[in-house]
């Protein structure tokens, strides 16, 4: 089980790359907030996500290797730019045997070295594909899948390894609904994704006739893939129903387990993943694997091992020889994100050291690139945030002190993070050669599985960290009550030391707010000061939250992303109400910052530090995207769309109207009843 966590905007990684691009030149621009950006043609109150980014997005549209473009990505290119520096630097200096530079060298090289990964051809994977061609029954099936996952493979089912969500000190087995290629449940299910699964059949039929089968049997195989993977998606759960960590929190005893899904060898894939049989597991969804339990009889073991080996095969397409590199490029590149054309070669590279050895790498960039006044700074601004976070609670209205009080004892058991971790992870056990790049991914894969598993039943380690330092995001952990701010965001146009309090508080402040809301949002109100499930509000105070927080559910589910394509204002509430407390509660710590040096309130640009403040938030959320990847955002993403976080969220904030003077039934103006006030 990876650790449940709220993240400030989803991760994504690339898709696939021909990687023969050259390497940029120069650094890009400091992407840090700009008065330039904004479109004064556009009224503040008709649009003001428009007035703030508007010249910005006529400006900068869309890169040929990119899906979407904005404030995030700006930030991630210069920041991939300055990891670059590092990697190149490790291949010309000289280092120790298992050093973390030498690791960092020796992994990024196996990845540029296409020369040789054309020379290998199929080999990295014909050993996983002769094993397969080998399974005889259900039990070795299971077996072989265990190896898989212990690889990085998926197939048929998700399994991790964390904290218990209602015994949060302690590590627990947690099995998942999954075993999709595809991005959601929806795209084998809705019409409105028709057209995405005949290509994708189109694609699994080249990919097969690239392993060498003949045209008939590969659209057989493509037709077998495409027809298990649906019977998978129709017995899963949706994004919303997933979303409620009640109802997929399902405790088996291991041999209640066992009993309960008899059709699905256990014993065989704990054995398999060197597992001794847990005390218990925690199933998030029991309908589907009673699905799978029943599935794995009704089909044919045959079916099962091409459903495998093209899991097998997807898994790895991207590290291997131009043609399946392009192939998969192809397909979930273009076709489903709409991007033209694959990123260089050495930022895909980037993006494999960072997931398989991230901490060996974030070690080289915060010794480079992360001065102390940053963390010393923000260390100042979680504090200011929080001071006004407890207060917002021990005043709240609406709430009982029963309610009360347990909501103070969370917030004052409530810890962070900045920067990077105190020690960073040894990965000097893993064999890294820089001739065997898919060999490194698996053997990275396999120390971090390793490393969870020896884990299961014994206390959590609260130092733990679950972004590397370099990655640009932020964390509200809730098993742990903790929010978690790595290196990497700590940069323009989130935190900048050589701007004003306004717009570092409308940056990184409602950032820190964001998170810190996390932890009272519709799903992190549901744990306790321990980090434990369990509920802990009386009846009246838990009905009152959801009638508050259903004003927001219905303002977004009318924002309208595509003709006929509407935001899901129940899949983005947890998000949507973090950035509503974040930005409330940053205004009124820069209120109070500038209450205590009055010299600091002053105008700047011909703007006030109020109207800086929004503006700075809005511009966070600048961003141009392709249509297919709207599309695909509003599908999988909790995460509403950059305009609407911008207009949505300020609908609701009284001190935005008035510092731009918003008339009452002008667009950006929400009557006072229709707006959402939480903490």
């Amino acid at each position: 089980m990876t650790i449940k966590t709220h993240l400030l905007l989803s991760l994504v990684c690339a898709a696939g790359f021909t990687g023969f691009a050259d390497d940029p030149a120069t650094a890009p621009e400091i992407p840090r907030f700009s008065t330039n950006y904004l479109d004064r043609s556009v009224s503040p109150a008709a649009d003001f996500y428009e007035f703030a980014c508007g010249r910005w997005r006529k400006e900068n549209p869309v890169p040929s290797d990119k899906s979407r473009w904005g404030g995030f990505s700006q930030l991630a290119e210069r920041n991939w730019f300055l990891i670059h520096e590092i990697l190149d630097d490790t291949l010309r200096t000289p280092s120790a045997p298992r050093s973390p530079r030498r690791q960092v060298a020796d992994f990024y090289a196996s990845a540029m070295d296409t020369n040789h990964i054309e020379r290998l051809g199929l080999k990295p994977v014909q050993a996983g594909l002769k094993r397969i061609d080998r399974v005889s029954d259900v039990r070795s099936l299971f077996r072989l899948l265990a190896e898989f996952h212990d690889q990085g493979c998926g197939g048929m089912f998700a399994m991790g390894f964390g904290p218990d969500d209602k015994n949060s000190g302690i590590y627990a087995v947690d099995l998942w609904q999954g075993g999709l290629s595809l991005p959601d449940r929806d795209y084998y299910l809705k019409d409105s994704f028709l057209e995405i699964r005949g290509k994708y059949r189109q694609h699994l039929e080249k990919m097969f006739s690239l392993l060498g089968e003949k045209s008939d049997d590969a659209a057989a195989h493509a037709n077998i893939v495409a027809t298990l993977e649906t019977e998978l998606a129709k017995a899963g759960r949706t994004r919303v129903e997933l979303r409620d960590p009640n109802k997929n929190y399902n405790k088996f005893t291991h041999a209640g387990f066992a009993e309960q899904f008899p059709g699905l060898p256990w014993a065989d894939y704990f054995a398999a993943r060197n597992m001794a049989p847990p005390e218990y597991e925690i199933v998030g969804q029991p309908e589907f694997f009673t699905a799978l339990n029943r599935l794995v009889r009704e089909h044919p073991l045959s079916d099962w091992k091409v459903y495998l080996r093209w899991h097998w095969l997807h898994a790895y397409a991207s590290y291997l020889p131009a043609a399946f590199e392009q192939e998969h490029f192809n397909f979930y590149g273009k076709t489903l994100s709409g991007q033209p054309e694959p990123e260089p070669r050495w930022k895909r590279a980037a993006h494999l050291v960072d997931g398989c050895i991230g901490e060996a790498l974030g070690r080289l960039y915060v010794e480079k690139y992360f001065p102390a006044e940053a963390r010393a700074r923000m260390l100042e601004l979680v504090d200011n945030l929080k001071a006004v976070y407890r207060d917002r609670l021990v005043n709240v209205p609406w709430m009982t002190e029963t309610t009360r009080s347990k909501a103070l004892a969370k917030f004052d058991r409530f810890t962070h993070k900045i920067g990077h971790p105190e020690q960073f992870r040894d990965y000097s056990t893993i064999d890294i050669r820089p001739d065997d790049y898919l060999g490194n991914i698996r053997r990275a894969a396999q120390f971090e599985s390793r490393r969870e598993i020896v884990r299961i039943g014994k206390a959590v380690d609260r130092t733990e960290w679950h972004m590397t330092p370099e990655t640009v995001n932020a964390y509200f952990n809730g098993s742990q009550n903790e929010i978690v701010f790595p290196a990497g965001i700590l940069q323009p146009p989130f935190f900048d030391l050589t701007l004003d309090d306004a717009v570092n508080y409308g940056g990184i402040g409602v950032v820190i707010g964001h998170e810190i809301t996390h932890g009272y949002d519709d799903q992190g109100r549901k744990y306790d000061a321990d980090g434990n499930l369990n509920d802990w509000w009386t009846e009246a105070d838990g009905k009152a939250f959801e009638a508050r927080s259903q004003k927001m559910v219905e303002e977004f589910n009318g924002f309208e992303v595509l003709p006929g394509l509407r935001v899901n204002g129940q899949l983005t509430l947890g998000e949507n109400l973090a950035d509503l407390g974040g930005v409330s509660i940053a205004y009124e710590a820069l209120q109070r910052a500038l209450v205590k040096d009055p010299a600091k309130r002053k105008t700047i640009d011909g703007f006030t530090p109020e109207q800086r403040f929004f503006l700075s938030f809005a511009q966070i959320w600048r961003i141009n995207v392709r249509d297919v990847e709207a599309r695909r955002l509003v599908t999988v993403d909790p995460h509403s769309p950059g305009k609407y976080r911008a207009n949505g969220t300020l609908k609701n904030i009284p001190e935005f109207l008035s510092a731009f003077d918003i008339p009452p039934d002008s667009p950006m103006w929400l009557p006072p009843e229709q707006r959402t006030k939480i903490w």
